[in-house]
């Protein structure tokens, strides 16, 4: 009967040892993420600033204003102009450099919160999180409630989907009822938009979007293989994500450009944001080109680690490239076809917006939105134009937006200072000389740690056990 005793206490004791290692591991992760914490930085208490001697792209109209000061009290802008009185505030010399918007990145996928340093050292001071879990709703309140520093937070839902989905991260729903339940749970929850995934049926899609404008909390679009594309073109959701879905979706893998004019006006005419990605894609036919060597390069060096391994992106289409010897040539093709495809949007006068996807598919956080307004410029838009994707446009999306993107007063005190004037040398965003989120004044040694902190990062077992629960145990 002793070993039956030992047995039995080994079973009994696993769950225990489960919970105790998941704990430790979140607990050290959040240890290690203690850099971020606004308290422990009184550097990062003051929001009053007068910043003098700066030339201003306020990105709301193509020009700079030269030689001006500017006023930002409590992280809000009050004063534009020469000479202005600073009222006994800390004075900032800009020494004749460049401020511009803080960048907003519409598309992404946060894992763990030293991403959150990572944005913030891009220059990216704004996110648009889609793949809603519990976990977001505690950082948007950390960060909001002035405890740990990030770029201002907006989450979605978790992604509805039709049953058919096996993606575990989706939430399947098959009816119309079901859909508006969830819904109302999710706003109540506290997420801000409600996202909508490519599996789901035309009565759930009509019930998310009548749902939502009763409600009045927006609905972001993967676009739904169950519907017309031109169904998303409708005012209820306030944009379409991915280019490549044009191709998948709309254009069913064919490269048909009398098609895809028909969806270019569509999109001129509704003017619907469409938020191209065009990173992610381009990543994914680097796996293709790169083989070993994709593993070897310095932006997979911040990825969160679990995901990277969960996600299998790498091995999957080396398989398919070894099963098919052609594949990479036709990833290739489709990638030039999404820039086509998004020069035609620019030309036609339709309405985008920059977002990446980044955390997934070997898209690093921060670092892809640079990318991603290069392929904008690759596509024909000028550097005015590009920014303007990752500035402006945002600001007209969703009125959590409203006060970011351009600089002026009332607006919040986002900032990127660079050296070089952007719109002559849009890469000088890349290494700011300092970033201002809400006011609060970022140096670069400051952003060269936060980059340095999520170098190689090891929370491999604390995101696996936020996404275990997530999957089995959250609502």
């Amino acid at each position: 009967m002793k070993w039956l005793k030992g047995l039995l206490a080994i079973v009994l004791g696993l769950p225990l040892l489960i919970l105790f290692i998941a704990l430790f591991a979140l607990f050290l992760e959040n240890k290690s993420t203690a850099y971020l914490k606004i308290k422990d930085h009184p550097e990062w208490e003051n929001q009053s600033w007068c910043i003098r001697h700066v030339n201003i792209i306020p990105m709301n109209r193509d020009t700079v204003l030269l030689d001006q000061d500017l006023i930002v009290e409590d992280g809000i802008i009050t004063a534009i102009g020469s000479n202005l009185d600073a009222k006994n505030i800390k004075v900032i010399n800009g020494g004749g450099a460049y401020l511009s918007p803080g960048l907003i990145d519409m598309h992404m996928h946060l894992w763990d919160r030293h991403e959150l340093g990572l944005y913030l050292a891009n220059g990216v001071t704004s996110v648009r999180s889609l793949l809603g879990m519990p976990f977001h709703l505690q950082v948007k309140e950390e960060i909001e409630a002035a405890e740990i520093l990030g770029p201002d937070f907006y989450t979605s839902s978790p992604q509805l989907s039709g049953p058919e989905d096996g993606d575990p991260l989706k939430k399947p729903v098959s009816s119309p009822e079901e859909t508006r339940a969830l819904i109302q749970d999710y706003q109540n929850q506290g997420y801000d938009f409600i996202k909508t995934y490519n599996l789901l049926e035309k009565d759930c899609f009509d019930a998310a979007i009548a749902e939502c404008e009763k409600l009045n909390i927006p609905l972001i679009a993967h676009p739904s293989f169950k519907v017309d594309y031109s169904y998303h073109m409708q005012p209820g959701i306030s944009s379409v994500e991915h280019t490549e879905d044009i191709f998948q979706q709309a254009l069913d893998y064919q490269y048909d450009r009398e098609k895809l004019d028909q969806v270019i006006a569509e999109y001129a005419q509704s003017q619907q944001a469409h938020c191209p990605t065009l990173t992610v894609f381009f990543n994914l036919s680097e796996i293709y080109r790169l083989k070993e060597d994709f593993l070897k390069r310095e932006q997979n060096h911040y990825l969160n680690p679990f995901i990277e391994f969960a996600a299998g992106d790498y091995e999957r289409h080396i398989a398919q490239l070894e099963a098919d010897s052609s594949a990479g040539d036709r990833i290739w093709k489709q990638h030039q076809f999404h820039l086509e495809i998004v020069k035609k949007l620019h030309e036609a006068g339709a309405f985008i917006i920059c977002g990446t996807d980044a955390g997934i598919v070997g898209t690093a956080p921060g670092y892809s939105i640079h990318h991603e307004l290069e392929f904008y410029r690759q596509c024909g838009m000028s550097n005015y134009e590009a920014l303007r994707t990752a500035t402006w446009n945002p600001s007209k999306v969703h009125p959590q937006f409203k006060d970011c993107g351009s600089i002026a007063i009332g607006m919040k005190a986002n900032f990127i200072l660079s050296s070089q004037n952007p719109l002559e040398q849009i890469s000088s965003l890349e290494k700011p000389i300092w970033v201002m989120q809400k006011g609060r004044k970022l140096e670069a040694n400051s952003l060269s740690e936060f980059e340095a902190k999520a170098h190689d990062r090891s929370n491999f077992i604390a995101t696996a056990v936020r996404v275990l629960k997530y999957m089995f145990w959250d609502k």
